[in-house]
Parts: C-alpha cells; sequence; structure tokens
C-alpha cells in the first residue's frame, strides 16, 4: 500500500472512530431519558438494568475516545513524517 492510500484509510478508520463516539454519545442521552421517564413510571426493570446499560455504554465510550485521540494522533503523525500534503500534490500533477 502506497502512502497516500494508508493515510487515507487512516483517515478513514478516524472518522469512523468520531462517527462511533458520537452514536455512543446518542445512546447515553436516549438511556438518560428513558431514565428520566421511568422516574414517574417506576418500571422495576428498567430501574434495575438502565443504570449497568448506561455504565457499559458510558464505559464503551471513554474507550473510543482513548483510541480515537491516539490513532488521530498516530495519523497526524504519519501524515507529518511521510509530508503526505506534497506527496498528494505531486499526484495531482502526475495525473494532469
Amino acid at each position: 500500500m502506497d502512502k497516500i492510500r494508508k493515510f487515507e484509510l487512516m483517515e478513514k478508520i478516524v472518522h469512523e472512530l468520531e462517527d462511533l463516539k458520537h452514536s455512543q454519545q446518542a445512546i447515553i442521552a436516549k438511556l438518560g431519558k428513558i431514565e428520566v421517564d421511568n422516574f414517574d413510571l417506576g418500571n422495576k426493570r428498567l430501574e434495575k438494568d438502565l443504570p449497568d446499560m448506561h455504565q457499559r455504554v458510558s464505559d464503551n465510550l471513554d474507550t473510543i475516545a482513548s483510541i480515537l485521540e491516539d490513532f488521530a494522533g498516530q495519523t497526524d503523525t504519519y501524515s507529518d513524517k511521510n509530508n503526505i500534503a506534497a506527496l498528494k500534490e505531486q499526484e495531482i500533477i502526475d495525473n494532469l
């Protein structure tokens, strides 16, 4: 795999991790809404299981955020180390 394609794949993974992070945040928000709604309803199953679900999703979010931060840093380092911007410019020139 050439350097530009590798960098593009790394960028794609960064974007997918960002999407995954946003999805987990949305799930946490939905769980919170259900928990609030259940205050009035008082369903025992929801009272029992929702806090654990919330914690697991929150833990996943923390892991995803950590992976994203690390991988985004690796992607930036790879770009700088391999001068991806210049390689992309050269590729454009070569394709004219």
